[in-house]
């Protein structure tokens, strides 16, 4: 039975962030797109993205696979588990808490957000974007359009949602799924030892470390990431049907 395949976005993203990648997966894998704008917890947004899968065939593997933020809501969904999950992406993500320093930058990100929305998104494109990917007009028009879509409100209710979130490191050694960690190797959000950690801490799992490309991975070098969710869906498919 062929997988089906969650995708979870990130904060500041819709469901664009995948559009370049689902482009290059197999048109007969099945793929959703979670929803982690109305809601204001990582639990809630892991509560609804388990009402997605409320009607999937119990004997159908699933693959979860969360960008950056999203990667918190996919380790809340199995730290609250509804149901066997086959398959675990963790792109760009962290498996710790918010230190204190990273939630006096969000507190300072937000009342940056308050002052001047349109601003802080235009500011983000050299952080977060390498000088080849700021170069490419139609990218860099996409990655602003998508956070705009988002909307201040959204953005700093996200922001206060990771400020909180649990570590989850603890759990990792006792997963019993494929596995593969997507990093970056510019990434100046979550830098690639964090994906390393996360690769080392859970049994059997792969890692693909991208270079040249910064935290917007999804964004900038979609190829690489579809053929890492490729990889992963073939693992959890076997699983599945064993």
């Amino acid at each position: 039975m062929n997988p089906l395949l969650l995708l979870i976005p990130g904060l500041l993203n819709t469901e664009r962030v995948f559009d370049r990648t689902r482009a290059l997966l197999d048109p007969a894998l099945e793929v959703r797109v979670a929803d982690v704008r109305t809601h204001d917890s990582i639990a809630a947004m892991a509560h609804n993205a388990w009402a997605m899968l409320a009607e999937v065939d119990a004997d159908r593997p699933i693959v979860v696979a969360g960008f950056s933020m999203g990667g918190y809501v996919a380790l809340q969904m199995l730290a609250e588990p509804r149901r066997a999950v086959q398959g675990l992406g963790l792109v760009c993500t962290s498996a710790r808490a918010d230190t204190a320093e990273s939630q006096a930058l969000r507190e300072r990100a937000i009342t940056a957000m308050e002052r001047d929305f349109e601003r802080y998104v235009g500011s983000l494109g050299g952080f977060l974007v390498t000088q080849a990917g700021q170069a490419d007009e139609v990218l860099m028009s996409t990655i602003r359009g998508d956070m705009l879509v988002v909307g201040a409100a959204t953005a700093i209710r996200q922001h206060r949602a990771v400020a909180v979130r649990p570590d989850r490191r603890e759990m990792l050694p006792a997963l019993d799924l494929a596995a593969h960690v997507v990093g970056a190797a510019d990434d100046p959000v979550t830098p690639p030892d964090l994906s390393r950690e996360l690769a080392a801490a859970i049994p059997g799992a792969r890692l693909t470390v991208v270079g040249g490309v910064g935290h917007l991975l999804p964004f900038e070098r979609p190829a690489e990431l579809a053929a890492a969710l490729t990889e992963l869906t073939a693992r959890a498919a076997t699983r599945g049907n064993a």
